[in-house]
C-alpha cells in the first residue's frame, strides 16, 4: 500500500435526526459539533437525514423524508416541460 494517499480515518458519531439514535464508527468526515460518547471521550458529531434505523427500507415504514425542499428544486432547476 502506498503511504500518505490515503484519507485520514478517525472516530466519529453519526446521529439519525429523526429518531436521535447514534453510532461511533471510523470515517474521513469531520465536525465542529462533538459530543460525549458512553466510553467517556469526545467524538466529533454528524447528524444525518437517514440512517438503517429510520430507513423504510429496513424499517417497512414509508413516510415522507423532504426536509431540504427536494421537489420545489428539482421542479426549479428543470421546470415542468410542456407537450
Amino acid at each position: 500500500m502506498k503511504q500518505g494517499i490515503h484519507p485520514d480515518y478517525h472516530p466519529v458519531v453519526f446521529q439519525d435526526q429523526s429518531t436521535g439514535k447514534a453510532f461511533l464508527t471510523r470515517s474521513t468526515a469531520t465536525s465542529s459539533r462533538t459530543i460525549d460518547w458512553e466510553d467517556g471521550r469526545t467524538y466529533p458529531l454528524i447528524t444525518v437525514d437517514i440512517t438503517a434505523d429510520s430507513h423504510p427500507f429496513w424499517t417497512g415504514n414509508q413516510r415522507v423524508v423532504d426536509t431540504a425542499g427536494r421537489v420545489e428544486k428539482f421542479n426549479r432547476r428543470y421546470g415542468r416541460r410542456s407537450r
